[in-house]
């Protein structure tokens, strides 16, 4: 059965010929050298340009990464190696390394060494520390040297393909070769080693058009891999799976069973010929470089095949070898922090004798079955002995510790526990996948289909597109995880017992009320499992959620893909695990997920049985859940935070409540915000005791002018002065009809201007000193305006009903300290609309007596004589010409200010 590996590709990008590439093992780049003698580096997760090499007008045929040093070091046809640190874009070394092409670079992966090959049928090592001397040269090819690779599990040996037809083991140290394999019949232009296991295996690639897997202890060829219809210009042994991938000048990549030697897979990307593939041990990336471009492509799922039972055991796989932690046994010393690695022993469990890719627990924990290959075998779990064995695609465990399996899209067998087939099954549709739990799963594309266990009887069928299941625990809850968005759906056992014994013809959608939606939620589930009527994912952006009676929780932002092994209620804590096979917990208290689902379930009584037994730094997360249900009063009794509880005590309306809470807390946000409720709610005492306490200068204004308290407004002009408010001073003093005093705050201000303005409307007496005041300080930048700014008492003739003014002011002096209280406030209204100096015209004329005002009334009575005074201006538009409207506390003002030039 084929490994049915994925085939995602990551990134493709067009250029010059490709002739290696490589991957850096910590960034996202891939490093291409170039037939037009560039070396490019790519970042495939932007899809962009990340530095760009301009190394030789010649081709450069090898360059790599030398990661611990930020170096990338590459070889070209001028013969020259250059070394560049990748970080600063410079220079490192360049020297004549070689005397013809230099075809591959190699570079030690502990010491500080480079290998070289070229077409002079050398092969050099070239020692960094030592500044790049050549420590040692390997003579012994008869051709071209394409190509030298290091022993991973032997560093201190490396072979080498020649044009030679041969391969070569060397050591190290010693001049000449371990032996040689007469490999192909044509030249060989690649090799590299098995890094998977403990076989002694390389593999070679050559112009015969064939791949041969090498023992390279017993010198012997294990296998030929035929298939490619031109020269194999690239071979690897994928570190991770198992698997051999192989280039050709045929355009084409092929993807083999490393233990069955099956060709699992062929790639064409219509790129033409391969020239290179690429690899890191830490991942399943692969790079292929071609004639026209870089192709990247990830191989297989990186969720990580592991299995965890009840009680805390995990067995793993590592390629075919299968290992097992215990998380009880971490130190009894030992603090776990949420979202720390455990400091797990780690213990071989044994070995498997296929490739897993899906290792999982049987209910009860006592066995383990492995699939892949399409085989399964099921093993026990402490000693891992092999119990019972077959072909599957897919194996699915029920909840009583029966399983299926799936042998083909048409057939699937069900078994009993002791490993008896009970029965086999050929549905009407195709079977893409099966699921296991309370009933038994078949799905195909487009739905999924329910079974009764015991003897396969047909339940019910959903019209849905299902990426995985999950069954609670108690069996009375099923989540349907689609790729976007997941199903919480309640199974009912009594609707399908009545459904089953009722006799009646089975339709194809089976038991209407076998379930009921209960929600759904629009996120992508990963990974999930149930901890009682909560259910636990982490979605696509990695986040670590809960699922309650429809309401998502985030318990954590995870940092790196992680995938959920299980929960622990002894430690209350979920576990998850990473590719690299870390395991990391996160703190989930039961307590907490067992009261929500009381209070989801409406038994608010037993609810606050449990709500005691969760600790107190957990009580918020138990508010907000009751706020999201409306139960707001509840939430603030149960909320600790005084941000939170403040707020929830603002929403409900609970003024003394909040006001507890920030004064034990004191905050000049929640003080104003306080205030200005109790203000709207008419509790004016304990808006101004929150205002005060805020120093809300605006607020406080606005509450002692509406309520009309004068005592107020006094204390209020004094602190708002104090602390610099001078605008809310000003406006205090003016409703208290302190005249004299807002003119001194302006002037301290050094708003001279307006304090001439407001004499001139208000107290005509002080014009001539504050335009003495103007001059003075105008005359600092522009004494030219200075001088034109006039005076009432050296130009009255300007200043309409200027003596009126004066006598309106006197008159008004004896009445501004007066506040009438806010009850009497419809005697004053109509005074606003009052004007003064007309009404005391009025009253002039009405007593027969003449107005006494020695300057003119209007600007057409201005006097020859006054025309005269005025020759020191440009125009009388220069002079400052105020027309004042006095009302009774409302002042109209008209006029302009000399322009300073």
């Amino acid at each position: 059965m084929p490994l049915r590996l994925e085939m995602k590709r990551k990134f493709a990008q067009r250029s010059d010929r490709v002739k290696s590439v490589d991957l850096h093992p910590t960034e996202p780049w891939i490093l291409t050298s170039l037939y037009s003698g560039t070396v490019v580096i790519w970042n495939y997760q932007s899809q962009t340009t990340a530095k760009s090499f301009e190394v030789s007008e010649l081709p450069v045929r090898s360059a790599k990464f030398i990661s611990r040093k930020q170096w990338v070091v590459a070889g070209a046809d001028d013969m020259f190696i250059r070394v560049y640190n990748y970080n600063t874009m410079d220079k490192v070394k360049v020297f004549e390394a070689h005397t013809d092409y230099i075809r591959c670079v190699a570079v030690h992966p502990t010491l500080p060494y480079v290998l070289s090959s070229s077409d002079d049928m050398l092969i050099k090592l070239w020692d960094w520390d030592k500044g790049w001397i050549c420590t040692q040269i390997f003579e012994g090819h008869s051709h071209y040297v394409m190509q030298v690779t290091f022993n991973p599990k032997d560093t201190n040996t490396f072979a080498s393909a020649s044009l030679d037809r041969t391969i070569k083991i060397w050591n190290l140290g010693s001049p000449d070769p371990n032996f040689t394999l007469d490999a192909h019949l044509k030249g060989v232009n690649c090799v590299d080693y098995f890094t998977g296991g403990d076989k002694p295996y390389l593999i070679t690639g050559s112009d015969d058009h064939t791949a041969k897997v090498w023992d390279y202890q017993t010198k012997s060829c294990v296998q030929t891999l035929e298939g490619h219809t031109h020269n194999v210009s690239a071979v690897c042994f994928h570190p991770a799976l198992p698997i051999i991938i192989t280039g050709s000048e045929d355009g084409t990549v092929r993807i083999w069973h490393s233990t069955t030697y099956r060709l699992e897979n062929t790639l064409n990307y219509g790129l033409e010929r391969v020239w290179a593939i690429g690899y890191i041990k830490t991942s399943r990336r692969v790079v292929i470089g071609y004639d026209e471009g870089t192709i990247m492509v990830k191989i297989g799922r990186e969720i990580p095949v592991a299995s965890m039972d009840n009680s805390g055991k995990i067995i793993w796989a590592r390629h075919n070898e299968i290992q097992t932690v215990d998380i009880r046994r971490v130190g009894a010393g030992y603090e776990v922090t949420d979202g720390e690695r455990l400091p797990l022993a780690v213990k071989e469990l044994g070995s498997c004798d296929l490739y897993p890719q899906n290792l999982k627990h049987n209910p009860n924990g006592r066995f383990v079955v492995v699939c892949g290959d399409g085989e399964y075998i099921i093993y026990t779990a402490v000693a891992w002995r092999n119990r019972s064995f077959g072909s599957a695609l897919e194996f699915a465990w029920s909840s009583e510790g029966e399983y299926a399996v799936r042998e083909s899209t048409s057939k699937i067998k069900i078994f009993s526990k002791n490993f008896q087939e009970k029965k086999s099954i050929r549905p009407t549709f195709s079977a893409e996948r099966i699921y296991g739990g309370t009933l038994l799963a078949m799905c195909s594309n487009d739905f999924i289909c329910f079974y009764d266990w015991a003897d396969c009887s047909f339940i019910r069928r959903i019209d849905v597109n299902v990426k995985n299941l999950y069954w609670a625990d108690s069996g009375d809850m099923v989540a349907i995880a689609s790729d976007t968005s997941f199903y919480i759906l309640k199974f009912n056992r009594d609707a399908v017992s009545s459904y089953l014994n009722s006799g009646r013809p089975v339709d194809e959608q089976g038991a209407e009320d076998a379930f009921e939606l209960l929600h759904e939620t629009n996120e992508r589930v990963r990974t999930g499992i149930w901890v009682g009527d909560c259910f636990i994912y982490n979605n696509s952006s990695w986040r670590l959620n809960y699922c309650v009676g429809g309401e998502v929780t985030t318990m954590f932002h995870l940092d790196r893909p992680m995938y959920l092994l299980g929960y622990l209620a002894s430690q209350s804590r979920v576990y998850l695990i990473d590719k690299e096979f870390n395991v990391i917990g996160y703190t989930l208290l039961l307590s907490l997920i067992e009261y929500k689902t009381l209070v989801m379930r409406g038994d608010f009584e037993r609810a606050n049985e449990i709500l005691p037994t969760i600790p107190k730094e957990h009580h918020n997360s138990v508010a907000r859940f009751l706020e999201s249900r409306g139960m707001t009063p509840e939430a603030l009794e149960v909320a600790t935070d005084p941000d939170y509880r403040f707020e929830l005590a603002i929403q409900l309306g609970r003024l003394e409540v909040a006001k507890e809470i920030a004064t034990e807390n004191h905050n000049e946000s929640k003080w104003k915000q306080l205030g200005e409720l109790a203000m709207s709610s008419g509790k004016f005492e304990m808006a101004e005791e929150c205002l005060k306490q805020a120093m809300d200068f605006s607020g406080m204004l606005l509450l002692y002018s509406s309520i009309g308290d004068a005592e107020g407004i006094v204390k209020l002009a004094s602190l708002a002065k104090e602390q610099g408010k001078n605008n809310v001073a000003f406006l205090c003093l003016f409703m208290l009809g302190k005249l004299e005093d807002c003119l001194q705050l302006l002037i301290d201000s050094n708003r001279i201007p307006e304090a001439a303005l407001m004499a001139r409307s208000y107290l005509p007496s002080k014009v001539s000193e504050i335009v003495a005041l103007w001059r003075k300080d105008l005359n600092k930048v522009n004494p030219k305006a200075a001088e034109s700014l006039a005076d009432p008492q050296e130009y009255s003739n300007l200043f309409d009903d200027w003596q009126i003014a004066l006598e309106v002011e006197s008159k008004l002096a004896e009445t501004r300290g007066s506040y009438p209280p806010a009850d009497q406030y419809l005697q004053f209204a109509e005074r606003s609309r009052t004007d003064l100096v007309e009404a005391f015209k009025n009253m002039h004329i009405e007593e027969n007596q003449p107005l006494e005002n020695g300057d003119a009334l209007h600007d057409d009575e201005v006097t020859e004589e006054n025309d005269e005074q005025m020759e020191g201006h440009e125009s009388q538009e220069e002079a400052v010409g105020v027309d004042a409207d006095f009302n009774d506390g409302v002042v109209l003002v008209n006029g302009h200010e000399a322009e300073e030039e």
